[in-house]
């Protein structure tokens, strides 16, 4: 079976964007749906709506991959599935280590689409002697001490860092050191890495203070749409307090209509 050591996905060499490419995923999670429930073709709005893009954006990253729909009938759905497997390297085995087998690297460990996004996960690693030979999904964690040699013997090209912060740099340089190109890290602290090798960081901590900034906004709008209701009746009140209105109320000339003050003469 091929591995991650002997072939490359293609999309540097084609000249696909890296924005494409962070894209790619969405468009097959939701095409990977579609095939589920036996759908065939798809629309670029249809396909757009659920990966969350616009039709317009859509349609360009598809002019990538060289797929370009057919009028009238749209996307087909089984071939776009594998266009963008190829594309994303998923049409082949993807060996990966996880370092770090506390509570998120167990639950990383348990996950259970990996195999059936191509990717297989090798070994378990933690430098906790303790931890070594106990199962976690079905597969022993094995000591930090074996790292060069579990790297060599699965042809590893891609590791996954789920140590505390502390950690995370050292395992990440014996990763690397030993082979590793890719790295897909979720200790809350940034790498350094050396050219040519690739890290994704997934920092929960950060995404939800997004979310809490969206939070504070909303409750924001929410309490201020009272108050300017409440600013925009005492301007109102006012405007009718004042001289001018009385005014126009109490004796104003009023044209032949009965709402538009009549020109006095000079």
């Amino acid at each position: 079976m091929a591995t991650g050591r002997t072939h490359r996905p293609a999309t540097r060499s084609r000249g696909i964007p890296e924005a494409t490419v962070a894209r790619l995923p969405l468009y097959l999670r939701a095409l990977t749906a579609l095939s589920e429930r036996s759908v065939p073709t798809v629309s670029s709005e249809e396909l757009a709506a659920a990966a969350g893009v616009n039709s317009a954006k859509l349609r360009k990253d598809f002019s990538y991959l060289g797929s370009y729909g057919t009028r009238g009938v749209g996307y087909d759905v089984e071939y776009l599935v594998y266009q963008i497997s190829r594309e994303l390297g998923l049409t082949q085995d993807w060996p990966v280590v996880i370092v770090g087998i506390g509570n998120l690297g167990a639950a990383l460990a348990n996950y259970g689409g990996f195999a059936s996004r191509g990717f297989r996960v090798a070994a378990l690693i933690d430098a906790d002697p303790a931890m070594a030979g106990k199962p976690v999904a079905g597969l022993p964690v094995r000591h930090t001490d074996e790292l060069e040699s579990i790297i060599r013997d699965n042809g590893v090209s891609i590791g996954v860092i789920a140590t505390p912060a502390g950690a995370a740099q050292q395992v990440c340089d014996r990763l690397v050191a030993h082979g590793v190109t890719s790295i897909l890290n979720f200790a809350p602290t940034v790498l350094s890495v050396p050219e040519g090798v690739d890290v994704r960081k997934v920092d929960l901590s950060i995404e939800l203070q997004i979310l809490a900034f969206h939070e504070q906004r909303k409750a924001g709008e929410e309490s201020a749409a009272p108050a300017d209701l409440a600013a925009a009746g005492a301007t109102a009140a006012d405007a009718a307090a004042s001289p001018a209105a009385r005014a126009g109320a109490d004796g104003g000339r009023k044209g032949p209509d009965g709402d538009v003050p009549a020109v006095m003469p000079a």
